[in-house]
């Protein structure tokens, strides 16, 4: 079992979804709020930011990842990019109560100890572990005290790696995100079928953290047992900064929480049966044994004087070999259908 807030998330229980600003705020409290709002419309369970000091995160020689570069076309450092996303912690104290105002979780990830001690104080429900600390044992050593439930991303992992980090935070809830760190990931490295993988090896609720262009894969993700799912997303593609390139826009994000629940309500139980709303299509459908010609009672039936046709009404064709040599016990015009009763 996993739990945040008030919502357990099992086998049983539908898709915990977390919509990612990220840093896709720009840096900017009021486009943070309105990202707020556009993922509270959504329907999904969670909004999720990133919590960090950029001096306590990188070096001011760090450069930045090729797809970073890419998507802001601008060889500036790590730091200093990092330095324009930033918010306060004031700023996020502000945030997680305009989401509680809102009804939609406030989730956050923090990349240093100063965030996460901060984090815990103003309440979160869970912490997320970005892929670039699964390896970080100190840090998720000093995570785990808080007795927190932790969403542990896995991008770029191993499974002893991963186990690593289990070992550390064996006293926490954890849910295991399975994850392909680039943005956008590219479809053939995407390697969902590690979402069972994992869930064989640990024993854990698996769920998804999605890099990956449009929607198909996160649905994927939730068919194949994925309990938690997170994608970016953003006000506009066309912004400035690392991320929006990578993230799906408002109506996407809407579409996502839509398609997500139409799939859950789709897996059913695993009992095959014919459903209710085949019933009458079952009926039309579906075909009975008919007289192929006038028969008059007491008749004895041979091959020839049956065929299959519709309505499936009647007596079903496999029982075709039990009716030869019977006789029938009323006239019966051609292609009227046969009930058990027309036999003797």
């Amino acid at each position: 079992m996993f739990k945040i807030g008030s919502k357990i998330i099992n086998a049983s229980s539908p898709t915990y979804i977390i919509a990612e600003v990220g840093v896709n705020h720009n840096g900017d409290v009021q486009m943070a709020k309105k990202l707020i709002d556009v993922a509270a419309d959504s329907g999904a369970d969670a909004v999720k930011f990133q919590t960090f000091k950029s001096e306590k995160l990188v070096s001011k020689n760090a450069v930045k990842a090729e797809y970073q570069v890419e998507n802001t076309q601008s060889q500036e450092s790590q730091l200093e990019m990092l330095k324009k996303l930033e918010l306060r912690f004031e700023d996020f104290r502000e945030l997680k109560e305009y989401c509680d105002g809102k009804g939609i979780e406030f989730l956050s990830t923090p990349f240093d100890d100063e965030s996460a001690a901060f984090l815990n104080e103003i309440g979160v429900h869970a912490y997320k572990i970005g892929s670039g600390d699964l390896t970080n044992l100190p840090f998720l050593k000093k995570l785990s005290q808080y007795n927190v439930p932790i969403l542990l991303s896995t991008g770029m992992a191993n499974l002893g790696e991963i186990e690593d980090a289990l070992d550390v935070l064996k006293e926490n809830e954890v849910c295991i995100l399975h994850c392909t760190s680039n943005y956008p990931a590219p479809y053939h490295e995407v390697n969902l079928n590690a979402i069972r993988t994992i869930q064989n090896a640990f024993g854990r609720i698996v769920g998804y953290s999605d890099h990956t262009e449009g929607n198909t894969i996160s649905f994927a993700a939730v068919a194949l047992g994925a309990k938690v799912v997170e994608k970016h997303f953003t006000l506009d593609r066309d912004l400035p900064g690392p991320d929006h390139k990578a993230s799906i826009i408002p109506q996407e994000l809407k579409e996502l929480v839509d398609g997500i629940r139409n799939i859950e309500a789709s897996m059913g139980d695993g009992i095959k049966r014919c459903m209710p709303s085949e019933i009458n299509t079952k009926e039309v459908a579906r075909k009975s044994l008919v007289a192929a010609k006038d028969l008059v009672e007491g008749d004895v039936i041979s091959e020839n004087d049956i065929v299959t046709k519709r309505p499936g009404t009647g007596i079903e064709p496999k029982y075709l070999p039990l009716l030869i040599g019977k006789k029938i016990n009323r006239n019966l015009s051609a292609d009227q259908t046969l009930t058990w009763e027309d036999l003797i």
